[in-house]
């Protein structure tokens, strides 16, 4: 029986670690968002507590709502970068993985949170338009403004990781959401100026509501799909089932699983029906075109000259 190891980095010890970086130049999250991740929240948490003294101050449904939703994503920030951090952490003899798992549950904590929200503030809204109250528009306008050059600043700190890591892209969706929520903001804050209508400010703390359940949908499956070991969605099982099954010498591929370490990280085991045997290089090349061609970065392949006499090899057996 052979078995590969695919890390990204050579050691020369006859496991591969090639070095197909995939997402972004690296299978763990850059610790440059370290410092995004402090930005965002220093600024969001300056800006919640403007939010509710003026909200409160002008009467504003909209601009408490959106304090709220600020407010949860302070929390959701938190929860990304302390995922961040014990995904570094290294491994140990009880978490032989190490943290990076972390970074799941943190993702589907920030989901939880969104949909939280989303109730919170949509029940909010119903009862203020049941019973509208003066808003102090010029005050709505101003701070909701501020929000935009704030949340617009902290998802761009975000935009450039949020195709690689589900943590890092929930941050950019939070901090982006939230501009254009603080827009919406502005836009009702100036329609009540102009027009006197009470019913604008509940109203837009149900688009808010709405933006926000949109925003967070995708977060919400993806986190769930990875917290139940799911197949990433970037990634098409039947393209690696084909490739695997296409190489030389292989004649038959089972007991393939594919799943999330982390939420930038993704590792496979497999199978490889190899009658004629397999030698190391060419073990070696598969993990690297692995990682090259679908981003499974940890890749562990075990060769067996007679298919059949595994107890894994019939496809309903796990």
């Amino acid at each position: 029986m052979a078995h590969s190891h695919d890390h990204d980095h050579d050691h020369g010890d006859g496991h591969d670690h090639s070095d197909g970086h995939g997402r972004a130049g690296h299978s763990h999250a850059p610790t440059s968002f370290g410092a995004a991740f402090a930005i965002g929240v220093v600024l969001n948490s300056a800006f919640v507590v403007a939010e509710l003294f003026f909200g409160y101050a002008a009467h504003s449904l909209a601009l408490i709502s959106d304090a709220v939703h600020n407010l949860s994503d302070v929390m959701a920030l938190l929860l990304a970068w302390g995922a961040l951090w014990l995904s570094a952490r290294r491994p140990t003899e009880r978490h032989t993985y190490g943290y990076r798992r972390a970074s799941i549950l943190a993702a589907l904590a920030n989901a939880g949170l969104l949909l939280i929200v989303v109730g919170g503030i949509a029940v909010e809204a119903i009862d203020r338009l049941r019973a509208p109250a003066q808003v102090a528009g010029a005050t709505v306008l101003w701070v909701a403004a501020l929000g935009i050059v704030i949340n617009g600043a902290t998802a761009l700190l975000f935009m450039r990781g949020r195709n690689d890591d589900l943590n890092i892209r929930g941050a950019y969706l939070h901090m982006a959401a939230d501009a254009a929520v603080s827009f919406g903001v502005v836009v009702a804050a100036v329609v009540t100026i102009l027009t006197g209508w009470l019913w604008i400010d509940p109203l837009v703390s149900l688009g808010i509501a709405a933006v926000v359940l949109f925003s967070g949908w995708d977060l919400a499956r993806d986190s769930v799909n990875l917290a139940l070991d799911a197949v990433p969605r970037d990634i098409a099982l039947p393209e690696v089932r084909q490739y695997l099954t296409t190489l030389d010498r292989v004649s038959g591929v089972h007991d393939l699983h594919i799943w999330a370490m982390s939420t930038n990280e993704t590792a496979l085991t497999a199978h490889l029906v190899c009658p004629g045997g397999f030698d190391d290089a060419l073990l070696h090349r598969v993990c690297a075109e692995l990682s090259q061609r679908f981003n499974i970065h940890h890749a562990t392949l075990q060769v067996e000259t007679d298919g059949d006499a595994c107890r894994l090899a019939p496809a309903d057996v796990v």
